[in-house]
């Protein structure tokens, strides 16, 4: 079953975007949000967001690529910050959109660091890094506080990330896999962050 889904990018990856508009089956809502909406109060802002920008959607696909790290300041990520804020956003008349990390080539270095041997446990994990190279809105969303596990399962994460070389090959299952978070029990967990 298909999922409408807005892409959320940067204007470096608008090519990503486009392919993905025309070489791949995709229902897509194509709205960008390019000025920021003029109002302190952050309720509106989200109603704003949801009602112009999102409106339908169920599943958000976030093109991580070498700009997307939040490292880069405010105004330098003030749009997709706030459309995954707005993904992510409970209230009246909206429904949560389950997340789609799409790491494009430009980060794979970045994002996907290898494996390490754990001190706890012995075992090894794959080192994932996107505190440093996405919003905090997807990293704390992808690596969700666990108590005190020393890795996490696909049951700890809302956020469901995916390499760009993968992602072309079957786009409908990562959607799907993102879209199926909206009724999972970490759904719960998300949290939006200022």
């Amino acid at each position: 079953m298909g999922h409408r889904c807005f892409i959320s990018f940067k204007t470096e990856d608008y090519a990503y975007k486009k392919y993905i508009q025309e070489n791949l089956e995709i229902d897509m809502i194509d709205h960008s949000l390019n000025e920021a909406i003029n109002s302190d109060n952050e309720e509106y802002i989200m109603q704003q967001i949801r009602k112009h920008y999102l409106a339908k959607s169920t599943v958000t696909i976030h093109l991580i690529g070498a700009k997307s790290s939040e490292l880069l300041g405010w105004e330098e990520q003030k749009f997709i910050k706030r459309e995954l804020q707005a993904s992510l956003y409970h209230g009246e008349g909206n429904t949560q959109n389950g997340i789609l990390g799409v790491v494009l080539p430009s980060a794979y270095e970045t994002v996907f660091k290898g494996s390490y041997a754990c001190s706890n446990c012995g075992k090894s994990h794959n080192y994932i890094n996107v505190k440093n190279t996405t919003v905090s809105e997807f990293s704390y969303n992808y690596y969700i506080p666990n108590g005190y596990k020393c890795s996490w399962s696909e049951d700890d994460r809302f956020c469901v990330l995916v390499k760009w070389d993968e992602f072309v090959k079957t786009p409908e299952n990562y959607i799907e896999k993102a879209f199926q978070k909206r009724e999972h029990p970490i759904a719960e967990k998300t949290k939006v962050k200022p």
